[in-house]
């Protein structure tokens, strides 16, 4: 019964996933319009992404990341965490509860970026980092470009559990790419603040949605009047 009300809502945010990843886009456009700016960012993207399909896929960084955010996302649920097994290509991490955030944690929360951006805040607390701001954009987009590509490649190449035990493939694809969707815009927003209106594209999201709605249901209507 839980994984059908999973999909029926999967189904309703059908047309917000659709015009919140086009706002998403838009958002990310008009950052790279601001090219001076936005330059170090976007080569830390394109570099790790040249390095990712040239050099080396650092599967086992991912694993490593993957299984520690499934972890950390149980223990802020209050879950105990058993163990924990990083290998090369796979991993797992054995708890004694689970619910849908700690199952999809990983596909959603770039860990790295998060590691990255805490350390670079607490650094920053002791002394001046603007000279490193450059530096720090282009590990942040390498991080950022990191978390997409290996989560894209995880949910392609495999038939990953998870999606299931998240509530079905549906369910879980829509939510994960919402929830990067949304996460993708906040980092914009905190490194460009000059660039992103959150509200405005929220508002923008919310509007469309409606409307979206709106129609579904009046065809739904004329349809069924029309037996």
């Amino acid at each position: 019964m839980a994984k059908v009300i999973k999909f029926l809502i999967a189904v309703l945010l059908l047309p917000v996933l659709v015009i919140t990843v086009a706002e998403t886009v838009r958002i990310l456009m008009h950052v790279l319009g601001d090219y001076h700016t936005v330059f170090p960012f976007a080569a830390g993207i394109v570099l790790y992404a040249v390095l990712h399909y040239t050099c080396y896929n650092f599967s086992r960084f991912y694993v490593f990341g993957h299984e520690l955010t499934h972890a950390f996302a149980a223990w802020l649920c209050g879950y105990r965490v058993n163990k924990i097994s990083v290998k090369k290509d796979s991993g797992y991490v054995k708890m004694d509860k689970t619910n849908t955030f700690v199952v999809l944690a990983p596909y959603v929360i770039p860990f790295y970026l998060l590691v990255s951006a805490l350390v670079y805040g607490i650094a920053g607390l002791c002394t001046d980092l603007t000279p490193f701001r450059p530096y720090f954009l282009v590990w942040l987009g390498g991080c950022l470009s990191f978390h997409f590509i290996q989560t894209f490649h995880t949910l392609w190449e495999a038939d990953q559990p998870d999606l299931k035990l998240a509530g079905g493939k549906i369910f879980s694809l829509v939510t994960i790419i919402l929830a990067n969707m949304f996460i993708l815009a906040l980092v914009l927003k905190v490194l460009f603040p000059q660039d992103v209106f959150l509200q405005e594209a929220g508002m923008r999201v919310l509007k469309g949605s409606v409307n979206s709605w709106r129609i579904i249901v009046n065809y739904i209507i004329e349809q069924i009047t029309n037996l």
